[in-house]
């Protein structure tokens, strides 16, 4: 292990824009009509039925794992397209319209809102006895669900709290993740897609699409290439030994009422300036808002770490108890004692409503819009449902070409 002493600097580098991640949609109240939720349910039955005859369960999944391509499905299937009720009324009315057909098509579908999101590694465990499937396979698609709802709680924090999750997944091993998050103070709601085959890395930039209304200059965000540094000292120092973590939590625990402003302490009767938190590439710090090194659980949560000696962060985020307070101390350890910056970028990357001929923040990827209008309109026309119900839904689709 690296002499972690020799790491004590205070070297900054500006953290790139990831190209993957979330959408974010105003939040919504009340039910969705029965009578809406049944015809939801008539369409996006027919709708997926004809897409996976002409292209297969695991393209339907890869196109689920596209917020663009989910968006417009469940524009479609007559939901508004900026609301946060699309994501979990879609999800529902798939889950339904799939009942006692998944084998024949191929498609299985876990979870969905509140307390249901929590019994999707059930269901998976519960389809793959079904199926026949490995217990490795079973049990890596469970992880899989799991560990994509601590990465978006944990490691990109950026005030939204997850309360819908649903995990896709074919016979094949092909898998998506859709999960959506909301931020009360904001009423607003961010919905985060995956892709099994986007995902190399489950902590490392591991989203498969990115769409958001809002975008905030102090996201700490753990998944982030650019924060690499920080994440493998953090794994260094839980890899050291319980006299390094108990003696670095008493350094900044003496200091901790100097980090609101400027983190620093007095070597050898010099003073050294660690992180300068004033007028530089982010304005607010965590440690700004909570005092970590008073938390006794805090401390006991990273002296069982020292003990388990993770090996990797992936081990460490999946250790039972650790949640967002716990990665967000190590990230500041990393940061201030030993100068590996994290990434303070939002990872949001498109915008549905801001997106387009002013390119603000990002212009739209016509190619990808038109496309999945293409496809989605083909599907439609070669639906067996009445001439009305098509024309509704094609209309429904035009509505989102973009000028």
């Amino acid at each position: 292990m690296a002499d972690l002493a020799h790491m004590r600097t205070c070297v900054h580098k500006k953290s790139k824009n990831m190209k993957k991640g979330i959408a974010t949609f105003t939040l919504d109240s009340g039910k969705c009509p029965k009578w809406l939720f049944t015809r939801m349910v008539k369409l996006g039955r027919e709708m997926s039925r004809v897409l996976i005859e002409e292209f297969g369960p695991d393209e339907f999944i890869r196109r689920i794992g596209d917020p663009v391509w989910f968006q417009s499905l469940g524009t479609v299937l007559a939901f508004d397209w900026n609301a946060s009720g699309l994501t979990t009324i879609l999800t529902a009315a798939l889950k339904e319209a799939f009942r006692q057909r998944e084998r024949e098509w191929g498609v299985f579908i876990c979870g969905g809102k509140g307390k249901t999101s929590l019994k999707t590694p059930d269901e998976i465990e519960t389809w793959g006895q079904r199926l026949l499937l490995s217990e490795d396979h079973t049990h890596r698609l469970a992880y899989n669900s799991r560990m994509s709802a601590k990465v978006d709680s944990a490691l990109v924090q950026d005030g939204f709290q997850l309360y819908h999750h649903a995990f896709f997944f074919s016979k094949n091993g092909a898998w998506t993740v859709v999960q959506q998050g909301m931020n009360q103070e904001k009423r607003t709601a961010r919905r985060y897609h995956w892709h099994s085959e986007n995902v190399q890395d489950l902590i490392v930039e591991p989203h498969s699409g990115i769409a958001s209304q809002s975008f905030s200059h102090h996201t700490l965000n753990l998944t982030a290439k650019s924060g690499q540094k920080n994440r493998d000292i953090a794994v260094e120092f839980m890899n050291s030994n319980a006299v390094t973590v108990q003696k670095d939590i008493q350094l900044l625990r003496k200091h901790s009422s100097k980090l609101s402003q400027m983190v620093s302490f007095k070597a050898d009767g010099d003073q050294m300036t660690l992180l300068n938190l004033e007028n530089t590439e982010f304005k607010v710090h965590p440690v700004v808002e909570e005092n970590f090194w008073h938390s006794r659980y805090l401390e006991r949560m990273l002296l069982k770490l020292v003990s388990d000696k993770p090996g990797s962060y992936e081990n460490l985020l999946a250790t039972k108890g650790v949640g967002p307070k716990t990665v967000r101390a190590l990230s500041l350890v990393s940061e201030v004692i030993y100068g590996a910056p994290a990434s303070y970028m939002d990872p949001a990357r498109y915008s549905f409503a801001h997106g387009g001929k002013d390119c603000t923040p990002y212009p739209v990827d016509r190619l990808t819009y038109d496309h999945t209008i293409e496809v989605l309109s083909r599907a439609v026309r070669k639906t067996s449902l009445t001439p009305a119900d098509k024309t509704k839904a094609l209309q429904r689709l035009n509505g989102l070409v973009i000028a």
